[in-house]
């Protein structure tokens, strides 16, 4: 696959205003958001644990890129993600949920550390800093949450997993975990040098996940992170990767494995 067909895939999203939740689990709810680092409004999904309102138990915390996918089927690219349902059938090591709506044509801006001659982007910090600075206090202070990085995520695919991955190696005194479904690393190719001059704690955790049949770069790219990863002393108890053999670059693909991600996150 051509990088210019594997970039359409990743970058055509459905640019609607959401009307209904047919699909969403009576634990969502959504809201909005002032975000001065990018100069816009941002809608918010929330989940929140089934036992959430009769308990007083504070909850690990999943930041997740491209709401309109995860929840409903209504407002989602081709089918959803299904994150309520498997998270509504939990009794313990349950998590709120934490879905940012994309900026429709401004999705590639926000989910790119660094501007691409032909695709552009490159906001990536300032989405980043609108999650540190302004989402995730304004979460921690309406819900329990427990705030610290050991037990905060940051989780995606395509661009969203790479910003998660850049996100996880820039700020692990906030983000703990980092979700890396499909990461699109060939967009962004200084991110590695970017990991080469960055030090890795040993409590920084990785999931990386990609699919056989997502172009003749997905794999070997991936790959070539987790060696850098090693080189850069990371153990291997601190990552998990899966080639999920036939597996394209769709919604189909990461939602059919969220839960092996969740379960091993967590």
């Amino acid at each position: 696959m051509k990088l210019k067909y594997l970039y359409l895939l990743i970058s055509a999203f459905i640019a609607s205003e959401i009307t209904a939740q047919n699909t969403a689990s009576q634990q969502v709810t959504k809201f909005t958001i002032a975000a001065p680092q990018l100069n816009s409004v941002k809608t918010i999904w929330v989940y929140l644990p089934t036992n959430y309102k009769n308990s007083e138990n504070s909850y690990p915390v999943i930041y997740m890129h491209d709401a309109q996918n995860l929840f409903d089927a209504e407002t989602s690219f081709v089918g959803e993600w299904e994150v309520d349902e498997y998270m509504d059938t939990l009794t313990d090591n349950e998590s709120i949920i934490i879905g940012i709506e994309h900026g429709n044509a401004k999705r590639t801006d926000e989910l790119t550390p660094y501007t691409h001659k032909k695709h552009g982007g490159g906001q990536g910090d300032a989405y980043l800093s609108f999650i540190k600075n302004t989402l995730k206090p304004h979460i921690d202070k309406t819900y329990r949450t427990r705030s610290d990085a050991e037990h905060t995520t940051i989780f995606g695919s395509s661009l969203g997993g790479l910003l998660s991955f850049y996100a996880e190696i820039k700020y692990p005194e906030t983000f703990g975990k980092a979700g890396v479904l499909s990461p699109a690393f060939w967009i962004n190719p200084e991110i590695y040098d970017f990991v080469k001059a960055s030090e890795i704690p040993e409590t920084s955790k990785f999931y990386f996940l990609a699919g056989t049949d997502e172009g003749d770069t997905m794999i070997p790219k991936l790959e070539e992170m987790i060696k850098l990863l090693q080189s850069k002393g990371v153990y291997e108890s601190q990552f998990e990767s899966h080639h999920i053999k036939g597996g394209q670059h769709n919604e189909k693909l990461w939602a059919t494995h969220f839960e092996q991600a969740y379960q091993w996150l967590y």
